[in-house]
């Protein structure tokens, strides 16, 4: 194998804008055993655009399971959150956005910061399998177990790093971040835009269920992906997803600007 041939890692994103939009920041969460690479063309998108993007690579994230199994919901958390608070030092609205475990952590960021609108595809908030309720308890006696695959998944594949085992440590901390996300949904005051897969083995029904009750009127748009599963950023629908959380930004941008002039 020649040295061009070899994937990169995955790695960080960011970009600082140009033009008028520069000043509009979006900070993205990609989603757990996931890295930048599964939001990075909805990123890329969005940066051509002349927004100012951030992607953090979460702790854990990137490497493999064994390291993903030593760190603490909080790690995911504070890292996205440091990327979030660096983007708004330098830009004067801000939105955040996140895939699957990546849409709790933004929705978490917009409980504790004000930010102008949030967009989350399959957010998580909530699990198919109903082991997760005994996971404090069988995570000492199973340390692993095999990652949730979709059958005839027609995303684009990328090298995230070994996640071929899932460490159950990691899925407990899973756990309490969707619960600290669920919690934090009253304090949301920006809309809320979710894209949400027909198809998905991954996010129940019931995390979308949550969202509505926990939101209200704050949840601004649901919009239905007929033809994808759970990594949609990089599924058949991701042009719409791309088309529409840019307007989305643009619409929130324009009504925020309006709302400072004198």
């Amino acid at each position: 194998m020649s040295e061009s041939s070899i994937p990169s890692p995955p790695a960080a994103f960011s970009y600082p804008g140009h033009g008028p939009n520069a000043r509009i920041g979006i900070a993205i969460c990609h989603g757990f055993t996931g890295s930048p690479l599964s939001v990075l063309p909805w990123a890329e998108h969005l940066a051509s655009q002349g927004y100012a993007v951030t992607v953090p690579l979460l702790p854990g994230h990137g490497t493999d399971w064994r390291h993903l199994a030593r760190t603490r919901w909080t790690d995911w958390y504070r890292s996205f959150e440091a990327a979030y608070l660096e983007l708004a030092r330098n830009t004067e609205t801000r939105f955040v956005a996140g895939l699957s475990m990546g849409g709790a952590i933004a929705l978490l960021t917009a409980s504790r910061h004000t930010v102008a609108g949030v967009s989350v595809v399959n957010p998580g908030l909530s699990f198919y399998d109903r082991r997760v309720r005994v996971i404090g308890v069988l995570k000492y006696f199973q340390r692993t177990t095999l990652p949730i695959e979709e059958e005839q998944a027609t995303a684009a594949v990328t090298n995230d790093g070994d996640y071929s085992r899932t460490p159950l440590a990691a899925v407990h901390e899973l756990k309490k971040l969707f619960r600290a996300a669920a919690r934090g949904l009253s304090k949301v005051t920006a809309p809320v835009q979710v894209f949400k897969s027909r198809t998905d083995a991954v996010v129940p029904p019931t995390s979308l269920a949550l969202l509505r009750k926990g939101l209200g009127s704050r949840l601004a748009e649901v919009v239905d992906l007929h033809s994808s599963g759970h990594v949609a950023t990089l599924d058949v629908d991701a042009p719409e997803i791309f088309a529409k959380s840019s307007a989305f930004v643009h619409a929130l941008a324009r009504q925020n600007t309006a709302l400072e002039t004198p």
